[in-house]
């Protein structure tokens, strides 16, 4: 998203990107202006069927799909449906014949993107906007642990790749791993990677202190008979006991492969967006529930501001509402940690898990807390996490001067043949070609150049640029990424045609669809390459129990995809024939990325 709709148009996107919660594209996938729709190539995309078993652990053979009849009012519950079809993507490249029988596998690994991992009672958050549209609070929000402990659960079986053979190699986590910027939540992350016993729960340990047990008709209050509330109405079903099995402990296996780490705005900044300076509010006692419509307005204008007041205009409205603001527990854990914490929690040997140590980062990166790396991602293949966050306060990416020259530097030394910024090939016989797979946070439209008060002496540069940088090196296969919630995969074409590139936009773990994304890069060995993405579900069941009452780790990541499934305007939509949205045309789910090779 480069630009923000008229105060008076308010949306989920509206609310939620500029909150840094969420960039997800309405249902219709219609807020998407700068990258084209897979219809808009339909020429080139072309369907191949259905792989049968042994590949029903992906996308390629079942998928959640709504049932038929509401259960009760516009909800549905959740079934199994057929799988998508793997789609050739011939936008930038030409598909040979044979070469199925001829291809060689390079590399195979799996990328989360914006778990989302929550601590919902935190008093930092905003959940309040939602007096402004009913899109901008997540009712499935408290479930985030368990559902991601089933899609840790669901990579330990995946097995080998359905096109190259390959197992996965590691886990790729594009950013937004947590919600709030906050210690505790880092902590039930890395212990969701690493494998031990989660307690998603904060505050009093023996109550719940959030907004879905206040007696605000606003949130949805699954365990309360007696309260008609605006989610209940919708037809989300009362659940007796949900809050306090949301809220005990659970066991993650941890990956069974190593994993690598990529920041993103949730993981720098409170909120995706709001200054470090509200620390106190986080680790205080007092959480705002509801506010004025003039103040829940006064910030969603901040939000979307080209300045940058929100946090001030925050902290007007929780001074000002402070009397009638909830009492709950104070809680150290909840405190915000700074990019030195960051990396100093994953460059824990204790927090190594099936590995590497750093997962991805090195003691050399907390000198300047660097948070952008090189690492080996197969044989001959090499891959490149950058850092597209502003640290000062914003949801927003780019990039610093010395960021993009280290990423000029990093291509050059793997590319023995370029171009420069004038077109003119450049040669460098001693360098160590390899494929190149670049991943960041934000994807390309999100990234502005925007001044960052936390760095305030560098330039930054917007997508376009790192686009056109990248383009400069035909050793780059794929820019993967995040931040948007929308499955997207954009061809970025070039008139010479080694030196186009394909952009992976994949979508998030805490809204409908509940995607990761399985990578599988081959060599077709007729001058082009393949690279495979297959889309991932989690290891809970489509169906959940007929009384909602499986309140197991199981059942609760079910309701967590059912849930997500009927967000408000979500179901309706689906049922009237949108079946895109943040899941993505066909072209942007699995599919067969051509590229010519350098």
């Amino acid at each position: 998203m480069t630009g923000i709709e008229p105060e008076s148009t308010i949306n989920r996107r509206r609310f939620l990107f500029a909150s840094g919660a969420v960039a997800a594209a309405g249902a219709a996938g219609a807020f998407l202006p700068r990258q084209r729709r897979p219809d808009a190539v339909e020429p080139a995309v072309r369907a191949v069927a259905q792989r049968p078993a042994p590949h029903a652990r992906t996308t390629l053979e079942t998928t959640a799909r709504l049932g038929g009849a509401p259960h009760t009012g516009t909800y549905r519950r959740l079934e199994s449906g057929p799988g998508w079809p793997m789609v050739v993507r011939e936008e930038i490249a030409p598909p040979r014949a044979g070469r199925a029988d001829r291809r060689t596998p390079l590399a195979c690994f799996v990328q989360f993107t914006d778990l989302h991992i929550a601590d919902v009672q935190n008093p930092l958050r905003t959940e309040f906007l939602r007096s402004r549209t009913p899109t901008a609070w997540r009712a499935q929000e408290a479930l985030t642990v368990a559902g991601a402990v089933a899609l840790v659960e669901k990579v330990n079986a995946l097995g080998a790749g359905p096109h190259s053979g390959l197992p996965p190699a590691f886990v790729m986590t594009t950013g937004d791993n947590i919600d709030n910027n906050s210690a505790i939540e880092l902590e039930w992350f890395l212990t969701l990677m690493n494998g031990g016993r989660i307690t998603p729960n904060t505050g009093d340990p023996k109550t719940y202190e959030g907004v879905q047990n206040s007696g605000l008709p606003l949130y949805w209050h699954p365990g309360d008979p007696a309260l008609r509330d605006l989610d209940k109405r919708r037809g989300l079903p009362l659940i007796p006991g949900f809050l306090e099995a949301a809220t005990r402990p659970l066991t993650s296996p941890g990956l069974r492969i190593p994993w690598y780490s990529t920041v993103g705005n949730h993981d720098d900044l409170p909120g995706g967006c709001l200054s470090p300076a509200l620390g106190d509010v986080a680790v205080g006692s007092r959480k705002l529930l509801s506010v004025p419509d003039r103040d829940a307005a006064a910030y969603a204008k901040a939000l979307g501001s080209g300045d940058d007041p929100k946090s001030e205009v925050l902290t007007a409205i929780l001074n000002r509402h402070a009397a009638s603001a909830r009492t709950v527990t104070p809680d150290e854990r909840r405190r915000l940690f700074t990019p030195h914490d960051y990396l100093a929690a994953h460059l824990d040997p204790a927090r190594a898990g099936a590995g590497p140590v750093g997962h991805g980062y090195t003691p050399d990166h907390l000198d300047g807390d660097r948070m952008y790396y090189t690492f080996q991602v197969a044989e001959n293949v090499i891959g490149i996490s950058i850092d597209t966050t502003y640290r000062s306060g914003h949801y927003e990416g780019s990039l610093g001067g010395d960021q993009m020259r280290w990423l000029e530097q990093t291509l050059a030394a793997h590319s023995s043949r370029s171009y420069d910024a004038d077109g003119r090939l450049v040669r460098r016989p001693g360098a160590d070609d390899a494929h190149i797979l670049v991943f960041s946070h934000h994807h390309s439209p999100s990234m502005t150049r925007r001044p960052d008060a936390a760095r305030t002496d560098e330039p930054r540069h917007d997508g376009a640029e790192v686009i056109a940088l990248l383009s400069r090196f035909p050793n780059v296969v794929a820019w993967i990424n995040g931040h948007s919630h929308v499955n997207r995969i954009t061809p970025h074409p070039h008139a010479t045609a080694a030196r186009s590139f394909w952009e992976v936009n994949t979508a998030s773990h805490v809204d409908y669809p509940h995607h990761a994304r399985l990578f599988e890069l081959v060599d077709n060995k007729d001058g082009t390459l393949s690279l495979f993405t297959t889309l991932v579900e989690s290891a809970a069941p489509h169906r959940t129990a007929p009384d909602f009452d499986d309140l197991s780790a199981v059942g609760l990541a079910s309701l967590y995809r059912e849930i997500a499934y009927n967000a408000p305007g979500l179901a309706d939509s689906m049922r009237a024939g949108v079946q895109e949205g943040w899941a993505g045309g066909a072209g942007d789910r699995n599919t067969e990325l051509l590229k010519v090779l350098p």
